[in-house]
């Protein structure tokens, strides 16, 4: 299985690899060179106490269900 590499050095990891390691957007992953000179890629463990920025803090947190219009007229500031 092959990938091309970027300018910027970075390269797509497959989905089939993806779904073997269960890898999802966010996920920390580890390299290593084994002996042979293989590129090994492993699942980092997560860390649980990474801090969230504020967006990721304020993600799911809305208890309003906002009708667009109702929105956009506050927004716009017509009452």
């Amino acid at each position: 299985m092959s990938t091309t590499l970027t300018v910027k050095g970075q390269v797509t990891i497959p989905k089939q690899i993806r779904d073997a390691l269960n890898l999802q957007p966010g996920s920390l992953v580890d390299f290593a060179v084994n002996r042979d000179g293989e590129v090994v890629l492993h699942k980092a463990p997560q860390n649980n106490k990474r801090k969230l920025d504020r967006f990721e803090a304020a993600r799911g947190k809305a208890d309003v269900a906002w009708r667009t219009q109702d929105l956009m007229a506050l927004l716009r500031g017509c009452t």
